[in-house]
């Protein structure tokens, strides 16, 4: 029961997606990707535009590199991949690189392991970052992360603050997740721990396109919980002239309450206060866990409660579960009588990002 418990936490906390391909922002079809530290394939190395909303135009920049609008980074988080089952259709951001790209913005949508650590998935995400900004021209990225991917950008920037200009994190644990501390107790001996990590890598080989030789689904685990996310806490501390802000999620038509209370109000979340979500049924085991059960309700999107979601400005709660934050599953809606949309609130994250001057 405990290993089937603990496939099924790796699968909720996923999101569902796939980190898709990203072709330059020129039209050239080339391709800036990668996975399990793979080196990105047909690096576009043409001279930056400056009339297609992708920078500043040549020359102005005291380093010689572009400067804001700068271009923008979704970084996937547990469980993300590149290309499921070869399917070529499913993103983890469903469909929101287009849409953006549609409305003028640059995008890209790197991967990195499924599962690991975020010391080195931020690694795998600073590789990818460096390729960008080669291709760009840009001096920074803005980051925009999902789940653990905001724990792999919060490495980015701290190893590398010269270029990210923001960190944009959507239902990231930073203090943890009770999840990862139940899972883990659920298969707490080691050589059990490494024969589901084995099974993972076996059932992932055919479903990924290309898949760490060091993948780990408990070093993500580890880090999730209370001890682990501690030390990581401690270790990697926020770069000072990188903007940093948050959002939760809460569902199960559950009221935020004071965990999602914010001084710091964005209208684009503030709309939705008084709206509801209905939990996706894939998570309503989780979300009752963290729900705190018979006379306490504390707001979560069915992964990771609210009042662990904030870091930096905390711009509130979304009326939507872990999977409805990116669109999850298949672009479907986030339930009957909400009319909270994935895309536009992406939109808004970043014309909040233009007007900080990002």
């Amino acid at each position: 029961m405990g290993a089937c418990a603990l496939l099924a936490a790796s699968a909720l906390l996923a999101g569902c997606g796939a980190a898709e391909e990203q072709l330059d922002p020129w039209g050239t079809g080339d391709v800036i990707t990668g996975a399990g530290g793979s080196s990105a394939s047909g690096v576009w190395t043409g001279a930056p535009g400056s009339s297609d909303g992708s920078g500043s135009g040549g020359g102005g920049w005291p380093s010689g590199k572009l400067g804001p609008p700068y271009p923008i980074v979704l970084a996937h988080g547990f469980f993300g991949f590149e290309d499921f089952a070869g399917a070529g259709y499913n993103s983890y951001f469903y469909n929101v690189k287009y849409t953006l790209a549609e409305g003028g913005e640059v995008v890209y949508t790197p991967a990195v392991d499924p599962f690991n650590s975020s010391t080195h998935r931020g690694a795998q995400l600073l590789a990818r970052i460096e390729e960008i900004l080669a291709v760009t021209g840009h001096e920074k990225v803005n980051l925009i992360a999902h789940s653990q991917g905001g724990l792999d950008a919060r490495v980015v920037a701290h190893e590398r603050p010269d270029l990210v200009a923001s960190v944009v994190t959507v239902a990231t644990p930073h203090q943890g997740s009770m999840i990862a501390d139940i899972a883990l107790q659920l298969v707490a001996h080691d050589s059990l721990q490494d024969v589901l990590d084995d099974l993972l890598n076996a059932i992932g080989a055919p479903l990924y396109d290309q898949i760490g030789n060091e993948t780990s689904v408990f070093a993500s685990l580890e880090q999730f919980s209370s001890p682990g996310i501690a030390e990581f806490n401690a270790r990697y501390t926020d770069a000072p002239g990188v903007f940093y802000a948050s959002f939760g999620g809460r569902t199960d038509r559950a009221a935020g309450g004071s965990d999602c209370k914010t001084i710091d109000t964005v209208p684009f979340v503030a709309q939705f206060d008084e709206g509801f979500d209905p939990v996706h049924p894939l998570l309503s085991l989780t979300e009752t866990i963290l729900d705190g059960g018979f006379g306490e309700s504390i707001p979560n999107d069915g992964m990771v409660r609210a009042r662990d979601t904030r870091w930096g400005r905390f711009w509130g709660c979304l009326p939507a579960d872990h999977f409805d934050e990116i669109g999850q599953l298949f672009g479907q809606s986030p339930g009957e009588g909400n009319t909270w949309l994935y895309i536009d609130f992406y939109r808004s994250v970043i014309e909040r990002l233009r007007q900080e001057g990002l």
